[in-house]
């Protein structure tokens, strides 16, 4: 038997309106339910049968959602910082409850593959250094790096400045000139950045090639594509109640 919820509830969870709001939608004939209009905005339903302005319900099992970021944009809700990733997505998905969040960020002037979602758990286990997700960045250096750098990268001995904890080892890869592949499996605050001026080199150019299995390969700066989540994540419901 189908599970069903209050169709003001699932208004409010998906982004669509408020609780208090709901009713107006409903009286608008906005809401159906099994082929047939809904008259109450308490009325119970089964979330596959319903249709908003002759829709279903937007991605109701959640979001995965794969970004390319461009420059210039941060990974912030905060409008004093200036223009972020959540304009470039639907308006609606920052409205849903839980709101859709970036799975950890990168710098304002760092592009490339950025993950965002509105699984919780999700952002847990892809964050936590615990459980090593790999994330590669293109690097380009102000000057050709030294060749020790790559054995000193991957020794796991190398401590940014502030904190006592070294960091995790890392891979190094040098490419042509002055670029550099890094590939990581933590994400401390500015990282990239601070482990190569830690050896004397700056940063002029960062890019994330990849974030675990997720790639922006196709994507035009700025476009996204939906992706699926682990089985385990996909929720079955509104996830609040009331």
């Amino acid at each position: 038997m189908k599970e069903r919820f209050r169709v003001d509830q699932l208004l409010s969870r998906f982004g669509y309106c408020s609780r208090s709001e709901a009713r107006f939608w409903v009286r608008g004939g906005r809401v159906m339910a099994a082929g047939e209009v809904v008259k109450q905005a308490d009325q119970k339903v089964a979330l596959t049968d319903v249709f908003i302005d002759g829709q279903p319900v937007d991605h109701p099992h959640g979001l995965l959602v794969v970004l390319n970021k461009p420059a210039g944009c941060v990974c912030s809700t905060d409008e004093r910082e200036g223009a972020n990733v959540f304009a470039l997505v639907p308006p609606r998905w920052q409205l849903r409850n839980p709101a859709i969040t970036t799975i950890g960020r990168l710098d304002k002037d760092t592009t490339g593959v950025l993950l965002l979602t509105d699984q919780g758990e999700l952002v847990q286990r892809w964050t936590s250094p615990k459980h090593k997700v790999p994330k590669v960045y293109e690097v380009t250096l102000d000057k050709t790096p030294a060749p020790e750098l790559v054995a000193l990268f991957a020794s796991g001995s190398m401590r940014l400045e502030g904190e006592d904890k070294p960091c995790a080892p890392a891979g190094l890869e040098p490419g042509e000139g002055v670029k550099v592949r890094l590939t990581l499996t933590e994400g401390r605050f500015h990282q990239v950045k601070r482990m190569f001026a830690l050896n004397g080199y700056l940063v002029t150019a960062l890019h994330r090639s990849r974030f675990g299995e997720f790639t922006a390969e196709g994507l035009s700066p700025g476009a996204w594509r939906i992706a699926s989540l682990p089985g385990a994540l996909s929720v079955s419901g509104p996830g609040v109640t009331g």
